[in-house]
């Protein structure tokens, strides 16, 4: 069996690091890379994402955006860090822990906005109520949360 093909884009900012030594370390993966004189070169950045299995967008939101347009392989899967695509139409939201029905739809999907995490904490506490019934889908809710700098990308 082959090894899955991944692409980061983006890989020298912070997110991308983290991601690229995760995934640097294993060894069933293939990790594409480019050479860091070209990670701006928009064609050498479009044949790496149409070969990879999965590519992990690790850009500013309007960089995204224009990133998922050059993928024209309809088995590449994107998984995007920054906010671009969390509600976006044909994505889903990245959070398999809501429930099977999300769960199955990251496994099948080929476009995956990862949540952030303040909005992962507040959807954790709050979907389960309203999946019980506890919480109308209707309530209008105020979340209020601090960052420092780090956790504000």
């Amino acid at each position: 069996m082959s090894r899955p093909i991944v692409y980061i884009d983006g890989k020298d900012g912070t997110t991308g690091l983290q991601i690229y030594q995760r995934l640097g370390r294993r060894d069933d993966i293939e990790l594409l890379l480019i050479d860091p004189e070209k990670h701006r070169d928009v064609e050498e950045r479009r044949a790496r994402m149409n070969a990879a299995d999965i590519v992990f967008l690790c850009l500013p939101d309007a960089a995204a955006r224009e990133a998922v347009e050059l993928v024209d392989n309809p088995n590449t899967r994107i998984i995007d860090a920054s906010t671009a695509h969390r509600t976006a139409q044909g994505w889903d939201y990245g959070f398999p822990e809501l429930s099977q029905t999300h769960r199955d739809n990251i496994i099948r999907s080929r476009r995956v906005a990862n949540p952030g995490c303040h909005a992962t904490g507040f959807i954790s506490i709050v979907y389960p109520l309203v999946k019980a019934g506890v919480l109308s889908p209707e309530a209008a809710l105020t979340c209020f949360s601090l960052t420092g700098y780090s956790g504000g990308g």
